[in-house]
């Protein structure tokens, strides 16, 4: 699989704002949204400790990851990289 894990919590609010960035960007991949506090062991598994992260994925093979907010043209430089 090729996309993206976004790990996430509801009283998140830098969250929040990744959240809408995410909603704006234009991309084919898919974006599996992961609540930390729903599914812990996914976070476990993943080793996330601070939330917002985004996982990129190529073959279900995490290729490059990044902590907090960014801005719409960040997250379509990062995902193009």
């Amino acid at each position: 699989m090729k996309g993206f894990l976004y790990f996430t919590a509801a009283w998140c609010q830098p969250c929040q704002t990744l959240s809408k960035n995410l909603e704006s960007l234009k991309t084919n991949l898919p974006i599996e949204v992961i609540d930390i506090d729903v599914h812990p062991e996914v976070a476990a598994d993943y080793g996330i400790r601070s939330v917002p992260t985004l996982i990129k994925l190529n073959e279900n093979i995490e290729v490059n990851r990044f902590i907090g907010v960014k801005s719409l043209k960040q997250l379509e430089d990062w995902i193009n990289d």
